[in-house]
């Protein structure tokens, strides 16, 4: 069971589970609650494709290169950061990536012509890690369980404020909720407290600002 719990853990990282929940409501056909919403899924393919590069370049690329220069530097001593101390540095990076990535769409759209989940996502991860390091000077609080529950959390907002939707990738979101905590668990890298503690502040997180985004921005 090790190896594929590494496989799964490896697969879905915390910084790249959230983008496939993105990437899936890009492409899924969907009916807006009201005419005057802005859809993803409407959006022309190359819109898409320089909002997800806009995605990976912030909330993967530039994290990841940050942390190997942590590593290098031997200010954190493994690239999965097994000692709590080691992960408030890279929980502070990605809050600051995500507040950057949040700006630059404030900043391009200022109308907001485009969908507010393409800001509201990335507030998100930036409330999730900020949250995060603080609860980690208290418990070793899982990044991959907060991940996920920022995909579930997200796709739940996705689902509520949408009309004929298709609920399976909510299910399966939730289904590979357990996969993934189960991971982590067998791989002995948290308590089952940790992973549900992760899991329920992020998706709890996740659906409140992704569900009443629309109804806050300027």
């Amino acid at each position: 069971m090790q190896l594929p719990a590494k496989i799964i853990s490896w697969l879905f990282l915390p910084f790249l589970t959230p983008i496939y929940g993105l990437w899936i409501t890009m492409y899924i056909p969907v009916e807006e609650l009201t005419v005057e919403s802005n859809s993803l899924y409407l959006l022309p393919p190359e819109i898409k494709r320089v909002i997800l590069g806009v995605f990976i370049i912030f909330a993967v690329l530039a994290p990841a290169i940050s942390y190997y220069s942590l590593f290098r530097r031997k200010l954190i001593s493994t690239v999965e950061m097994d000692d709590k101390s080691e992960r408030n540095a890279p929980l502070l990076i990605m809050f600051a990536y995500c507040m950057v990535m949040y700006t630059l769409f404030w900043y391009k759209d200022p109308q907001h012509l485009l969908p507010s989940y393409v800001s509201s996502l990335p507030l998100t991860g930036a409330l999730v890690a900020l949250l995060f390091t603080f609860v980690n000077r208290w418990t070793k609080i899982s990044l991959h369980a907060g991940g996920v529950g920022i995909l579930v959390g997200y796709l739940v907002a996705f689902h509520s404020s949408h009309v004929l939707t298709p609920v399976q990738p909510v299910i399966v979101a939730v289904l590979l909720s357990g996969i993934i905590l189960s991971s982590r668990y067998i791989l002995a890298k948290h308590t089952l407290f940790q992973l549900n503690l992760g899991w329920c502040l992020a998706s709890a997180i996740s659906f409140v600002v992704n569900y009443f985004y629309p109804f806050i921005q300027l």
